[in-house]
């Protein structure tokens, strides 16, 4: 049940209009009312014989009343209250009985008329679809007061978890006023019309805000959407100073046959041109603390294996960050995973562009909260989309693609730990938004991954048995806990080799193990064994491709030494693993 209270009007017979018209796009079916102040109200849908016109004007009339007895000074400039309260599309149909019941209770709710109120507002409850009513109400009382409609949104929205409750009614996640804007429904019935799989508000929502990832400045930003071939109105005060912009589709025009634009702010509140100046103000100024690697420094062009492999690094210290961190810097840090999320969309290779496309989509909810986030504690996390973005598209192959699971794997984890910290905090549809984001993750993993684990897992079952039997015994030295479940999973082959390679490469296996296993969410993974094996390509700098990784070679006993010095140093003050 999701209710929507609307812009306050002035024009009560233009509302009804409306309400009883055809629709913007003749989705408007059998107009009628199911309830009232009175149940002899006229009803323009329900009144043969007699001018709808002049059914509607009286309707509009008794709405007005109240208003219209008051002195003309003491009259509100604006008293047209305007509510819809829309089914979820899994809903079953309800009857006209049953949604007269809910305009009562959402009228009583949100103080337009209270129960046992004979002396409330008048309103009317109109219904022209099978799956949503409109109420109409005028803000004076009938006794000539004005009705006490404060957070009339925040309490219709209460009333409506009730709803679902008491009518056996899919459970929506109560929001908190920071979510974007939703399309209209004369938004979405014509992008339906024209075809379109978004609305037009949706496109541009996220088509600026993967440009505003990892962008540096002003004039990158707006070279961005020209890029991506949206029309831009700067809006420029007398100083010469920007003041805010906004942005259309060139395809998308109204009866006049002019661009309709949209602000960013009203695509998204983290969209105006204020809050994206924050993002390049805080890099800019600011020393990132978290961050594990030193960012790569301005737009120069690098590898997009390069780019994904320092991501995964940036995405790692953001999960730790979600650990230990106050709330202020996990805020800013998943703010900032989303701008990683977009520009991973943005470059990625045919095969799992669209479930990252979908994945940043939701994620972008998540992104906000009423918690206000530190800047300057995630500078890492932007660099790293930055890096994404300049490091261009990536194939669906070789390096590039492999880094791709790599990082998708990690990614994956910061989400579900995002899903984790949202909860925890009772952002029911940010929690939700992140969990979905996850699904949307793990099918882009299940598209990138398979072909790289498979030649490890074939390189594992060619490892000779000493040597298998010799990376058995380091899994259960350093996770006893874990042996037995990872050697029963058909990855265990694929870390055998990549256990194979560390050694190579000249670390500890064990000591580089314990220090991968000791790491959070584990528990959330299908297959343990393929975390552990990103892991530790992470970790020891090998290739992500294995089918590129040299043959096996022993490793000298001052590397193996290094490797243990350096798995020592891997320790924090209070003894944890970095």
């Amino acid at each position: 049940m999701i209710p929507r209270v609307h812009d306050m009007g002035n024009d009560t017979y233009g509302l009804l209009e409306y309400l009883y018209g055809p629709g913007k796009a003749e989705e408007h079916i059998d107009p009628h009312l199911v309830a009232a102040w009175d149940r002899l109200a006229p009803d323009p849908g329900r009144a043969p014989g007699r001018d709808p016109r002049a059914t509607k004007r009286d309707l509009q009339r008794l709405l007005d009343q109240p208003v219209m007895a008051l002195p003309e000074s003491a009259r509100p400039a604006e008293h047209v209250w305007h509510l819809s309260v829309r089914a979820a599309p899994e809903d079953p149909i309800l009857t006209d009985e049953q949604w007269a019941d809910i305009a009562r209770r959402m009228v009583a709710a949100t103080g337009i008329a209270p129960k046992g109120d004979d002396a409330a507002c008048r309103w009317a409850a109109v219904r022209h679809a099978d799956d949503h009513i409109h109420i109409i109400a005028t803000v004076v009382r009938q006794d000539g007061r004005r009705a006490r409609i404060r957070h009339d949104g925040a309490r219709s929205q209460a009333e409506a978890r009730k709803i679902e409750v008491d009518y056996g009614l899919r459970r929506l996640n109560t929001g908190d006023g920071t979510a974007a804007k939703r399309p209209t429904s004369a938004e979405r019935h014509k992008a339906i019309r024209q075809g379109r799989e978004r609305t037009p508000r949706e496109e541009l929502r996220e088509t600026v805000r993967r440009a505003a990832a990892g962008v540096a400045n002003e004039q990158e930003f707006f070279d961005r959407l020209a890029a991506a071939g949206l029309l831009i109105h700067q809006r420029v005060a007398p100083s010469g100073d920007l003041l805010g912009y906004k942005v259309a589709l060139p395809d998308d025009r109204n009866e006049n046959k002019e661009p309709i634009y949209y602000s960013g702010s009203t695509l998204a509140p983290d969209l105006s041109l204020p809050k994206i100046r924050e993002r390049w103000a805080a890099n800019a100024s600011e020393p990132d603390r978290d961050a594990a690697t030193e960012p790569s420094s301005g737009s120069a062009r690098i590898s997009p294996s390069t780019a994904r492999r320092q991501a995964t690094r940036a995405v790692w210290q953001a999960v730790l960050v979600l650990d230990r961190g106050d709330d202020g810097q996990i805020a800013a840090h998943l703010a900032a995973a989303g701008e990683v999320l977009d520009a991973l969309a943005k470059t990625s290779a045919a095969h799992t562009r669209r479930e990252l496309r979908d994945a940043a989509f939701v994620f972008e909810q998540a992104t906000r909260s009423h918690i206000r986030a530190q800047r300057g504690h995630a500078r890492g996390l932007r660099q790293a989309a930055r890096d994404l973005v300049h490091g261009g598209p990536a194939l669906g192959r070789g390096e590039d693609g492999a880094t791709t699971a790599m990082l998708i794997d990690m990614v994956f984890f910061l989400v579900t730990a995002a899903a984790h910290w949202h909860g925890m905090k009772e952002h029911a549809q940010q929690a939700a938004a992140a969990r979905e984001a996850a699904e949307h993750l793990r099918a882009a993993y299940q598209a990138a991954a398979p072909m790289y684990l498979g030649v490890m897992r074939e390189r594992g079952r060619r490892l000779s048995q000493p040597l298998l039997h010799k990376q058995a015994t380091s899994l259960r030295r350093a996770v006893p806990e874990l042996a037995e479940q990872v050697l029963a999973e058909p990855g265990w082959y694929a870390l055998a080799a990549t256990l194979a390679d560390v050694e190579s490469a000249g670390h500890d296996p064990a000591a580089l193990l314990a220090q991968a296993a000791a790491r959070r969410e584990l528990d959330t993974a299908d297959s343990i064994s393929d975390v552990l094996v990103w892991r530790l390509r992470r970790m020891a700098d090998l290739s992500a491709d294995a089918s590129s990784t040299p043959p096996h070679t022993t490793p000298t006993r001052t590397a193996t030494r290094r490797t243990a010095q350096r798995a020592a140093k891997g320790k924090d003050r209070s003894g944890k693993t970095r």
